[in-house]
């Protein structure tokens, strides 16, 4: 799947008839990641994505690994993202954590369109905001923030065995992890992702906000 103007288009469209749901939330608890389109020339090194030779023009997505030093959810994969500041919109703090996470600097003209909000067991309503950010993007990681930042292919997500739904005692809905190489991705990171590839990738109309996360990621 190459990073190239026809997958553009073709994220647009899918977007455009889908119908975004989103959650009523006071402006401490709100938050948005961008889930950032680019290619995978500069790839990541992960158990089982070791060769990316045949894969330079790829299309792919920008994941980090959160610093160690943050208190919340430290060394968790994430997208790019944080809590609103005063006044902001989803869209500009996906876009400002995209600046001050991985030094990507994008503007709106940049932006695809939203994802279906989700709420975290942490207390968060998450706004996924798809990005474009097309060939040859630079990243310059903040080691204050991110411990490394990774680009994922598509074609990772479009795996047959994803996703992967493991029972939960108590709760009545799985907790969803999406494997990359031999390693995962648990929720809400990888409830964003599915969506994403669902809606995206698929033309599906597939909703994520039933499913559960793992325990380390109520704190």
């Amino acid at each position: 799947m190459q990073c190239d103007d026809k997958l553009k288009q073709r994220i647009v469209e899918n977007l455009t008839t889908f119908e975004v749901i989103e959650n009523k939330v006071d402006d401490a608890h709100h938050a948005a990641v961008a889930i950032t389109v680019t290619d995978i020339a500069l790839g990541p090194d992960l158990p089982g994505l070791e060769q990316f030779d045949q894969w330079q023009a790829s299309a792919g997505l920008i994941l980090t690994r959160r610093s160690q030093k943050l208190r919340n959810h430290p060394g968790q994969w994430a997208f790019p993202g944080g809590r609103l500041d005063p006044g902001e919109t989803p869209v500009q703090t996906a876009l400002r954590e995209m600046r001050e996470e991985v030094g990507v600097c994008l503007g709106e003209e940049s932006v695809l369109g939203c994802l279906d909000d989700f709420v975290t067991r942490s207390g968060f309503v998450m706004t996924p905001v798809v990005v474009w950010g097309g060939p040859g993007l630079e990243t310059r990681p903040n080691p204050g923030e991110v411990a490394s930042v990774h680009r994922i292919p598509l074609e990772e997500f479009l795996r047959e065995d994803a996703p992967l739904l493991d029972d939960l005692p108590g709760s009545e809905h799985p907790v969803l992890r999406m494997p990359v190489g031999t390693d995962y991705i648990a929720a809400p990171t990888a409830a964003l992702i599915y969506q994403f590839r669902e809606v995206c990738l698929l033309a599906r109309q597939t909703r994520v906000a039933h499913y559960e996360q793992p325990t380390f990621a109520w704190k």
